[in-house]
Order: C-alpha cells, then sequence, then structure tokens
C-alpha cells in the first residue's frame, strides 16, 4: 500500500465517522433534550453526544494525515497520482509546489475540507466548555457539512486517483498562477468560505435548541468577525493579485467568481452590525438569523460557481461533475433552515421597536438594507447569463457597466450613511443635537468638495464621493476626539495616552471605527482611479518614447533571458517627469515549459510618491521586427486600496480581540442533575 492508499483510506474512514457521527449526535442530542428526569436516557444522551465530538476532533487529524500525504506527494514529486501530475513538474521551486496543493479542483476542496475539519474541532471543543447546550447540536450541524466534502473527495473528485501509467514528468501549474498571490489568495479566500460555517451551525443549533436569547449571538460574534476578516483578507488579495497579473490596469472586474467572494462577505458585513440592534435593543431576530443563514448559503453558492464551471470566469475550473452535488447541497441547506426559522417564529417576537428615524438602531436597519441591495444586484448580475442561457437559449453578458450603474451609487449611500450613524445615538437623537453634530462635517465635505471643484475634478460623481469620504472622516475624527478629550480631562492622562486606552477599553466600538477609515481610503483609491485612469498604448523601436499624462517613456530596447523552465523578455524603459527622471521600468512577456502557446504578461507597476501615481506598464504584442508595442496606464492613489487594507486588518483584529474573561458561574437547577451530568461526563471520557 502506498501512500497515497493510505491518504485515500483516511478520507474514506472520516467520511464514515463523520455519518457516524451526525447520526449519533443527532439521537443523542434528541435524547438530552426529550429525557425528562429519566437518569438513563440522560446517561445514554451523553454517552452518543460525547461519541459524536470524538468523531470531530478523529476527523480533523485524519483529514490533516491526507493533506499531509498530499504535500508529500507534491514535494517528492509522485506521478502516480493524477493529481501530482496536472498540478505540478519536477523544475517547479518548492514555494509553487506547496501552492500546487490548491491549484487544482480536488485538492482545493482537499483544503477546503481540511480548514473545515480542524475550525470544526477548535468550535466544538470551545462550545463544551463554554455553550454546553448548544455544543451537541453544533457539532452535529459541522458533521453534516463534513459529511457532504467528504462524500466529494471520496467518490467523486479524489486528489489521490493514480494513473495507469506513471506519469515521467508533471504539467505544471497553469502560468498565470506561478505568481506570489497564488501562495496566499486562494487558502484565505478558502478559508474565508468555509468559516462562515461555524456562525450558521450555532444559528441552527439555536434554532433547534429554541435558545433564542443573546447566547448564540455572543456566541458567534467572534466567529463571525474572524470569517469576515478572512474572507476581507483574501478579496484584497485576490484583488492585489488581479492587479498585478490579468494586465488590463485595474483589480477588480466584477468576474462571477470575483462577485460570489465578495456576497458572503457584505451579507457578513449587514450581520456584525445589526447584531448590535439585537444586542441592544432585542430586535431583528428573524433578521439576523436570516443573514447567518444567508452567508453560509452564498459561502456555499461561491463555491459552486467557482467548482461547478456553469458560469464562464477566468478564475473557475472547467466543467466539471461536481455541480449538481452542489446544487443539491444548497437546496437541502436552505430548505432545512427556513423551515426551522418558520417553525421558530413565536420565539422570535421583537422585544423593542424603533422609536425614531433618527436613531443608530434605524441607521443599522438602512446600513442592512443598503448592504442587501448591493449583494442582490451583483447576485443576479451573476447569474443572469446562466438564467437566460436556460430561458431564451442564448447567453446574454453582464459586464462591469451593470455592477457600476447599480452598485456605485449604492456605495456611495453606504459611506454617507456611516458618517450618519456615527453621530447618531441610540432609542432617540434630538433633531437639534444631531444638527449640531452634523454641521461640522458636513461644511467640511462641501468646503473640501469646492477646493477640488476649483482644482480642476470636475466629474460630479467623483466629487460627490470625495465630498461624501470627507463628510465621514470628520465625524469620525470628532468621534475620536471627544471620547479622548472627555477621559484626559477625567482622568488626567495625555491626550495619546487617553486615545490609545478609549481604544483598549471599548475595543469593538473604536476597532470599529478604524475599519471605517480603512473603508475610506478603499474609497479614495477607488474613486480616483476609476475616474482618472489614463491609458496610451504604442509600438516603439529602439530609442522611441511615448507620452501619457505628462510622462515619457523611452524604449531602450528589448533583452531576452533564457532560465531552466521559462524565457523572458522584457523591455527596458525610461520613465521622466517633464526634465525628471524617474527611473527605468521592465515589463515583461514571459513563456513556461509546457506552456509555449500561453505566454504570461509580466506587468511593471511604479507607485510614485507624494502624487500616489501608479505607472503600470505591459507588453501587448512583439512584432516580427522585435518591436514591442508598450499599454501605459497611469493608476492615480491606487497604493490608498492596499494601505486601507492594511488598516482594515487592524481595526478588525482589534474588534475581536478578546476583552478581560469574565468569570461565569452556571448554576445547577438540582443536585440531581448536576449529579447526571458529572457521571456522565467520567462514562465518556
Amino acid at each position: 500500500m502506498i501512500p497515497s492508499d493510505i491518504a485515500f483510506l483516511a478520507l474514506v474512514i472520516a467520511f464514515v465517522l463523520a455519518v457516524y457521527g451526525l447520526a449519533t449526535g443527532a439521537y443523542g442530542s434528541w435524547l438530552l433534550a426529550n429525557s425528562e428526569n429519566r437518569l438513563y436516557n440522560k446517561l445514554r444522551g451523553n454517552l452518543l453526544v460525547r461519541s459524536s465530538q470524538h468523531a470531530v476532533f478523529a476527523n480533523a487529524f485524519l483529514v490533516t494525515l491526507a493533506s499531509g500525504f498530499l504535500f508529500w506527494a507534491l514535494f517528492t514529486h509522485d506521478f502516480r497520482i493524477a493529481y501530482v501530475a496536472q498540478t505540478s513538474s519536477r523544475d517547479m521551486s518548492p514555494s509553487y509546489l506547496f501552492t500546487s496543493f490548491w491549484g487544482g479542483q480536488a485538492g482545493s476542496l482537499l483544503f477546503w475540507a481540511w480548514m473545515l475539519t480542524i475550525f470544526s474541532a477548535i468550535a466544538v471543543w470551545h462550545a463544551r466548555k463554554n455553550y454546553p447546550e448548544l455544543a451537541p447540536y453544533v457539532g452535529s450541524v459541522l458533521l453534516g457539512i463534513e459529511v457532504f466534502f467528504l462524500l466529494l473527495l471520496s467518490f467523486v473528485s479524489n486528489p489521490f486517483e493514480r494513473l495507469a501509467v506513471e506519469a515521467v514528468d508533471g504539467q505544471g501549474l497553469n502560468p498565470l498562477l506561478m505568481d506570489p498571490g497564488m501562495r496566499f489568495h486562494p487558502p484565505f479566500l478558502l478559508t474565508g468560505y468555509m468559516s462562515f460555517s461555524i456562525p450558521f451551525a450555532y444559528a441552527i443549533a439555536a434554532l433547534l435548541t429554541g435558545r433564542l436569547g443573546k447566547e448564540w449571538l455572543l456566541a458567534i460574534r467572534r466567529w463571525m468577525l474572524v470569517g469576515w476578516l478572512i474572507q476581507g483578507i483574501g478579496l484584497l488579495i485576490g484583488a492585489w493579485w488581479a492587479y498585478h497579473v490579468l494586465g488590463w490596469g485595474g483589480y477588480w472586474g466584477w468576474d462571477p467568481v470575483e462577485n460570489a467572494a465578495l456576497m458572503p462577505w457584505l451579507t457578513a458585513t449587514a450581520f456584525i452590525h445589526s447584531t448590535m440592534v439585537q444586542e441592544r435593543r432585542g430586535m431583528l431576530k428573524v433578521w439576523n438569523l436570516g443573514l447567518v443563514v444567508l452567508t453560509f448559503l452564498l459561502a456555499i453558492f461561491g463555491t459552486f460557481i467557482v467548482r461547478s464551471g456553469v458560469i464562464s470566469s477566468v478564475h473557475a475550473f472547467a466543467l466539471s461533475s461536481l455541480g449538481p452535488f452542489f446544487f443539491t447541497f444548497l437546496g437541502i441547506a436552505t430548505i432545512f433552515s427556513l423551515g426551522l426559522i418558520f417553525f421558530r417564529l413565536p420565539k422570535l417576537k421583537t422585544e423593542g421597536r424603533f422609536d425614531s428615524l433618527l436613531s443608530k438602531e434605524a441607521s443599522f436597519l438602512m446600513n442592512n438594507l443598503l448592504i442587501l441591495g448591493i449583494t442582490f444586484a451583483t447576485f443576479w448580475g451573476t447569474i443572469f447569463p446562466l438564467i437566460s442561457e436556460v430561458v431564451r437559449g442564448a447567453k446574454v453578458s453582464v459586464g462591469p457597466p451593470f455592477f457600476k450603474q447599480v452598485n456605485g451609487p449604492l456605495f456611495l449611500l453606504l459611506i454617507l450613511l456611516i458618517g450618519f450613524g456615527t453621530l447618531l445615538a441610540w432609542r432617540r437623537s434630538s433633531g437639534h443635537k444631531f444638527i449640531r453634530n452634523l454641521a461640522l462635517p458636513a461644511v467640511s465635505g462641501i468646503i473640501v468638495g469646492s477646493l477640488l471643484f476649483l482644482l480642476g475634478v470636475r466629474k460630479f460623481p467623483a466629487l460627490l464621493s470625495f465630498s461624501a469620504i470627507v463628510f465621514v472622516f470628520v465625524a469620525t475624527c470628532i468621534e475620536f476626539y471627544k471620547a479622548a478629550a472627555a477621559r484626559s480631562r477625567n482622568t488626567s492622562e495625555p491626550f495619546a495616552i487617553a486615545l490609545v486606552n478609549i481604544v483598549r477599553r471599548n475595543r469593538r466600538r473604536y476597532g470599529g471605527y478604524i475599519v471605517h477609515l480603512a473603508m475610506l481610503l478603499l474609497a479614495v483609491g477607488i474613486t480616483a482611479s476609476s475616474f482618472y485612469q489614463y491609458e496610451s498604448t504604442r509600438t516603439l523601436q529602439k530609442g522611441q518614447s511615448m507620452s501619457v499624462d505628462g510622462y515619457t517613456i523611452t524604449s531602450n530596447g528589448l533583452y531576452v533571458i533564457q532560465r531552466p523552465s521559462v524565457q523572458v523578455i522584457y523591455a527596458d524603459l525610461s520613465l521622466r517627469h517633464g526634465q525628471e527622471y524617474l527611473g527605468n521600468i521592465r515589463p515583461e512577456k514571459r513563456i513556461y515549459k509546457n506552456w509555449e502557446d500561453q505566454p504570461v504578461t509580466g506587468i511593471a507597476i511604479k507607485t510614485l510618491f507624494p502624487n500616489l501615481d501608479d505607472i503600470y506598464v505591459l507588453i501587448s504584442d512583439i512584432d516580427q521586427n522585435g518591436n514591442a508595442t508598450i499599454r501605459v496606464f497611469i493608476n492615480p492613489m491606487v497604493a490608498l486600496i492596499w494601505w486601507g487594507g492594511v488598516l482594515f486588518v487592524i481595526g478588525t483584529l482589534i474588534c475581536a480581540w478578546p476583552q478581560a474573561r469574565r468569570s461565569v458561574v452556571r448554576q445547577r437547577s438540582t443536585a440531581a442533575e448536576a449529579l447526571v451530568n458529572r457521571v456522565g461526563a467520567n462514562v465518556q471520557a
């Protein structure tokens, strides 16, 4: 038996254990819920639940073992395995052999399942300690998800399938994937998709048990933040990767796979805001459960879009047999979740009501409606070509213009709402006080907008966007200033120390404000690069120059470098602004072994300070005379998008970072129940 056989056996055993754990966990939970005071049923239920939880832990080990074997096969060039032969080759560097793990369909599914089993083990362990009433159901739901993915890996898309004849060498990764972005973007995105399973499991557990108070919200808040952060990082790295590799001058093309990754992040954003309304006012209970379920379903939908190949995308895999399986799983999860919510509606009655439109909770609801509007528009634009093909027999293309025209104004309203929400109080805000608080941010936005107009910014949407950004920035800074100044007065701390301490003592609030500031940086970069991008294309002989938006680019000729697995052709270009020499840039064409018919464009990007212009240069063609056709984009302020991404990570980590632990004493209703639980725990251990 070779290592790949052991790995496949580990996956099959994990599948069997997942089915076993799901069955025993469900039955054990039912016994515990219906045991009343019968000692035997309680003991039996505890034993079954603990056995189910042991299956969760065992699966984490088994799938880790299988994943380790796949890494081993890739690094030892075991070309008896079809997946290894398809995604790697002998001349690939170790760093890219590492990325071959998720470079194909079967490997990426294994990575999804691997992360799922590890996160499930952590979640069940945490739930057992902190939420014992929900833990049996959380484990069962997660095992149900594991059953689906392990079924695919064991019987549909086996990463350890053997070739009839061992290959001499492998094909290697697609050249577009031979990039540093490949090391980070797929694992972050796949882990982000997967991590939304944990909040979903807690939500279903709350519905099954009827424990629909604040407990399940507290249990999933940090899990949702973690998933939101991981998915957000994956989106940002994906945008950076597209910008540096695809060669069309942008970072977001509203491609179906990009959209599929964005949608669960958007609904998670809505939940992170609306959950505060339920915590503070006991409202939006059905809404919040619906958002958690929708986020999970959209994560599965995103995985379905990439894996099935039903919608054309530069990022998707080829058409495969996985589509029907994902579609069936989506249907089952949707019907089961909506059925549970409907069943529990009597227990989900709101405890409060909206007292005024001028309130923080009303602004959060409007925030949610706008986010869901963006999500629906993105979803409709993504699936419309498929619907058109089914209904009319002709596929209609929905491109970036649609998404920009529909989502652009909604995003602008969302930015404005961030500023308004910052200035509003809970329950009801005094109209006079609100107008007074609104004055400085609004005037600041108007003044900056007017100055930009006088300086030559004449595109109305850009002016409106920049003014809104300044409005929100000033409103947010005022909140920081007021709180820090008050603390400084009360404690005699220096202002800077007080500023740090208000963040440290209320991480959720001020971490959220930092994330808002990060979104403003992204908005500046997106607005500037969308409305003020310049482009020019010209074929240059050696010594010839071209001008773009005040920059002059001169060709110093084409050069060739031959490496063992790739031939590199680069253009040496001098860059000037007026008489100032800014350095040389070298765009490339790379031709990889085994992929000679797919030359890869190597883009040269030079970010200039202090104006933050990106000089974005690529070779679009090389003629028979050896002259390169150079395409140049001037992209202003794109660097702010990446800086905003860093600030987004910092702010989210502050939000998610736990406060000082508080001891919670759980009282048992009777001494007999305490005895039963202790006996059950001893028997199960």
